[in-house]
């Protein structure tokens, strides 16, 4: 960050891609049609996929003109840490197959801006890797295992590796039905059809990274995991070892051994808030799985608002699925989440610019996201609720 005459600060971005419709076609270009269908669709007829940016979008801020206004700050703690602006990386799988060595691109940019990334258990990038890559800083997303013997594994092998928050997904009950994925017989590794080996040869770029770092694969679950499956065959060894249906149950006794914070993610209504909350979870993070998972549901801004009707200011209520850019960030502050992860944004970054795109979003996001709220005369971020369109 850099400081102007006027004493705002400034990020650095590069300014031939200023908005994210740039940097989509920027990695539409880039990459194999199957890599960019993964990364751009939802599920089903991708109706929540679009609700979720459509609905957020309709979120109004109030400016102040008159106000006493000396300037803003993005600076926001959450669980005892000061971070940078109220904004991280959500965890995405396959990040690998999208652009080579994306999470390890991520999560650098993500220490450098000092930001929370979330690694996926299904990223390509290992629990091990990701810990020395972020200093300790990153936090995991644990799809939960069906044997005990493996959710144990693997919180042993966060813990040794200096893991301080657990994001517990509870929203992947069943695989989402994607068809274009279906279509394009995507698998970890991708699966060589001619179609997809003609894509490959017209993406020259993202072909020689890939074979520079090697053949994207499931890192932290390699031990674990059958190779060469194609998406039925995901599917299913999905729902079979990560039966994902999680419950009190299952909840209790992870709550018991880690010692750290521990987030649902994938909460949409009041309901299964009350039961993580009574069951010791610090913190709810409202989401749709990017709407990947039920097309038939409501948006995540639509479920924001009852949860933090009920426990704003009581448990951290963070958001994410749909928000795109550094207004959909405010906007989503205002209706009351105390913290946002973003997916889509930064891989579109990522696949269009390299390794230097994570750096560019991030600053991209922070610029934005400071002139919004020193437009509508904001100084902090927790007072952007005062700032909402009722």
């Amino acid at each position: 960050m850099q400081k102007t005459n006027n004493s705002k600060p400034t990020w650095a971005y590069n300014s031939n891609y200023p908005g994210i419709d740039d940097l989509i076609n920027k990695a539409k270009s880039r990459i194999p049609r199957f890599a960019f269908e993964y990364l751009d669709g939802g599920c089903n007829e991708d109706v929540n996929l679009r609700k979720n940016t459509e609905e957020l979008r309709q979120v109004e801020l109030l400016p102040y003109y008159l106000s006493e206004h000396t300037g803003s700050t993005l600076s926001t703690e959450l669980f005892g840490h000061t971070y940078d602006a109220p904004f991280g990386v959500s965890p995405i799988g396959l990040q690998g197959l999208v652009w080579p060595n994306a999470p390890e691109i991520l999560a650098k940019a993500a220490l450098k801006h000092n930001l929370p990334f979330i690694l996926s258990t299904v990223s390509t990038s290992s629990i091990e890797r990701i810990a020395e890559v972020t200093e300790g800083k990153a936090w995991f997303q644990l799809y939960h295992p069906a044997e005990d013997e493996l959710r144990d594994d693997i919180l042993n092998r966060l813990e040794a590796s200096g893991y301080d928050v657990l994001v517990l997904l509870c929203d992947v009950p069943s695989f989402g039905f994607r068809p274009r994925d279906i279509r394009n017989g995507l698998a970890m590794p991708p699966k060589m059809t001619l179609k997809n080996i003609v894509q490959v040869m017209g993406r020259p770029t993202w072909g020689l990274n890939t074979l520079y770092h090697g053949i994207p694969s499931f890192a932290t679950l390699k031990p674990y995991t059958p190779k060469g499956l194609n998406m039925s065959q995901l599917g299913q060894y999905m729902n079979r070892t990560f039966a994902g249906r999680l419950n009190p149950e299952k909840i209790a006794p992870i709550r018991e051994r880690w010692k750290g914070k521990i987030i649902l993610k994938g909460c949409a209504t009041v309901e299964d808030a009350d039961m993580a909350v009574a069951l010791g979870i610090d913190g709810l993070l409202v989401s749709n799985h990017g709407g990947r998972q039920i097309d038939a549901g409501q948006s995540a801004i639509k479920s924001l608002g009852p949860v933090v009707d009920k426990y704003k200011g009581k448990i951290k209520v963070m958001m994410d699925s749909g928000i795109r850019t550094g207004p959909d960030i405010a906007r989503t502050l205002a209706a009351g989440a105390d913290f946002t992860f973003l997916g889509r944004s930064f891989m579109y970054a990522v696949a269009a610019l390299g390794d230097e795109g994570a750096d560019h979003m991030m600053g991209m996001l922070k610029t934005q996201l400071y002139q919004v709220m020193d437009q509508v005369c904001c100084k902090r971020v927790e007072d952007l609720p005062n700032h909402l369109v009722k």
